[in-house]
């Protein structure tokens, strides 16, 4: 092929980003103009001498024309050259407010994070995750939302949330997951009560067929239950915290069913005695959750890795 042919360039047809050079090569370009060396353009990019004369020939391929006149005294734009340097400084002056305007949105995403989580979570795992988020992210302003399981999924699926978690025994419709963490529920009551001097493991069919102080229906501990019994839990009393159900307990308004995460202290105070229960699947996997395909960014991906730590 000849030089002419060379020269010639390829057609007008195809995508730009074909036709047009990139950022790296236009500012190089521009620095050959402001420097009238070659050497020191590529000594400003942090490139070699050889890799910046590439990228020209390259770029004199692509466009069909010379730009760069090259002699011992330095590199020198042709006329051709000198009206392509002011295109490119245009591009790359433009290329310059989209990257500020993208930083400004990172800074706007990463300024917030909006969570929310299903109430065990929210009251035993997620205070920790937040403090070692906020030694990560000190500018980041987090609130959280706590709620049950279905409500959790409805803040996500409405944008009111950017990371949500749940407890329950399968994942929400529209949304992705991962499991973060394990537990188990328990059957606890006050030590004044009958069934914390048994010895007998419960069975399903009791365990169904006493009145028991629960969660609502729709949260992640109503729903772990309700599958074990097979739909035939009794409610006594039907409470909308953890931390309500915990406190009915201890007052020997009757049996509850808690996660493991939740009475730690109470159990070891004795305020509360655990039940032995045989034949029930009382284990549960505890989710991180996000819309369908929208996987976390910023300081949800950061509180999400630190679910994992």
């Amino acid at each position: 092929m000849s030089n002419a042919d060379e020269q010639a360039g390829p057609e007008g047809g195809g995508s730009l980003a074909h036709r047009v050079p990139d950022l790296g090569a236009l500012e190089l370009l521009l620095a050959v103009a402001r420097l009238g060396s070659l050497g020191g353009a590529a000594r400003e990019l942090g490139i070699t001498q050889p890799a910046a004369s590439s990228r020209v020939r390259s770029m004199e391929r692509q466009l069909g024309v010379a730009l760069v006149d090259r002699s011992p005294r330095g590199s020198r734009l042709t006329d051709a050259g000198a009206l392509v340097t002011d295109w490119a400084r245009r591009i790359v002056e433009a290329a310059e407010a989209f990257d500020v305007g993208a930083q400004a949105l990172r800074v706007r995403r990463d300024s917030r994070l909006r969570v929310a989580a299903s109430m065990t979570i929210a009251e035993y795992l997620l205070p920790g995750w937040l403090l070692a988020l906020r030694a990560q992210r000190p500018d980041t302003a987090v609130s959280l939302h706590a709620g049950n399981s279905t409500v959790v999924a409805e803040r996500l699926l409405s944008d009111e949330a950017d990371l949500g978690f749940v407890e329950g025994l399968s994942v929400p419709a529209g949304l992705d997951s991962a499991v973060i963490a394990h537990d188990r529920l328990i059957v606890v009551t006050a030590p004044g009560h009958a069934w914390a001097r048994r010895r007998k493991a419960l069975a399903a069919g009791e365990l169904a067929s006493t009145p028991l102080i629960l969660r609502e229906k729709g949260s992640g501990t109503r729903q772990v239950l309700d599958a074990a019994l097979g739909g035939l839990a009794r409610p006594l009393i039907e409470l909308s915290s953890t931390t309500a159900v915990k406190a009915a307990a201890v007052s020997g308004a009757g049996p509850a069913v808690l996660s493991e995460l939740a009475v730690g202290e109470e159990l070891a105070m004795r305020r509360l005695v655990p039940v032995p229960v045989e034949g029930v699947a009382l284990a549960r996997d505890l989710r991180a959750v996000w819309p369908t395909g929208h996987r976390p960014t910023g300081p949800a991906r950061d509180l999400l890795s630190l679910t994992r730590g």
